[in-house]
């Protein structure tokens, strides 16, 4: 960075150094573009309901970070330089996405109309999630949603990196710097084709399937680990077949014979598999909210938050 000073009214400039541009000009933008639009110093300080003295200041320690006479002065009349025009270009960008930004951020926490980031499984997403968004835009038809469908890890890593309010996930998570809230629980089922050995059962314990291939989700799925849990529970380890991304895909591979599979129930029945009641070990999947630990909602989250509590027990009906 260049120091400029002035000797007889002749720029000389210095070399120094800055941490950061931004940091040391920003306060000084929106008066040197409100200086360029006037080209006079004392209205541009009327406007800006400064003291002329305090932006005259403001505008040569300006051109002395840059290194650059931004301004030809000829009294209190100024007039830009052909640098100051390149500079004025660019400054007026800057501010005008400043606006944008601002007037984005305060849309979305404007309490009728704003926005909820909200992430949800993938299993969640045929009934469960537009049921809870169409109930609760009953009482606030025009907030807005940005929604993420994903496995539950992938949405606590996003939320952690400031791009979800909340998400509903299973398991419920556990981590110091979330809070979470048991919802409700789903009943898991083992699914066999229809010509399967058990499919003439309602009944199931999972032991009975021990020398079964599993088709299931991807490892850090949380429903794959709920699965491996619960077989080891049943005392055996399952042997894997396939590993998926979506639960109906592996619904439709046990139709196809390729295995056997622990799921939720189906949206809509499925032709060619049997899903049976299992009694042992208790199969059943917790589903919650979680959002980050001590950060501030703004209303319209607070007020999605608030309804999704309020279905405690119910989430699932």
């Amino acid at each position: 960075m260049s120091r400029i000073s002035y000797e007889n009214d002749i720029p000389v400039t210095a070399d120094v150094e800055v941490e950061s541009w931004a940091a040391a000009l920003t306060p000084r933008l929106a008066q040197f573009a409100a200086v360029a639009r006037h080209e006079h110093v004392t209205r541009a300080a009327q406007e800006l309901g400064v003291p002329q003295s305090t932006l005259s200041r403001a505008m040569v320690r300006l051109e002395d970070d840059l290194g650059v006479s931004l301004f030809a002065r000829r009294g209190r009349t100024v007039a830009l330089t052909p640098a100051g025009r390149t500079f004025l270009r660019s400054v007026e960008r800057a501010l005008a996405e400043v606006d944008r930004a601002a007037e984005s951020v305060r849309a979305d926490a404007d309490p009728a109309a704003g926005r909820v980031s909200f992430g949800f499984l993938h299993t969640l997403g045929t009934e469960t999630v537009p049921g809870l968004i169409r109930s609760f835009r009953v009482d606030h038809p025009r907030v807005r949603f940005q929604l993420v469908q994903n496995y539950g890890e992938a949405m606590i890593e996003r939320m952690r990196a400031g791009g979800l309010d909340l998400c509903l996930t299973s398991p419920v998570p556990d981590a110091p710097d979330l809070v979470a809230r048991r919802l409700d629980e789903q009943r898991l089922r083992l699914v066999v084709p229809d010509d399967h050995r058990l499919a003439g059962r309602r009944r199931v314990r999972l032991a009975e399937a021990a020398s079964e291939l599993f088709v299931t989700l991807e490892p850090g799925y949380g429903l794959r680990r709920i699965t491996d849990a619960l077989c080891a529970e049943a005392g055996f380890n399952p042997r894997v077949a396939f590993e998926g991304e979506e639960a109906e895909t592996l619904r439709g591979l046990v139709a196809a014979g390729l295995g056997v599979a622990l799921l939720p129930p189906p949206a809509v029945p499925r032709p060619g598999v049997a899903e049976l009641t299992v009694t042992a070990p208790r199969a059943v999947r917790e589903i919650g909210v979680a959002w980050l630990d001590g950060h501030p909602d703004t209303p319209p989250v607070a007020a999605f938050k608030k309804f999704l509590l309020s279905r405690r027990g119910q989430l699932l009906t």
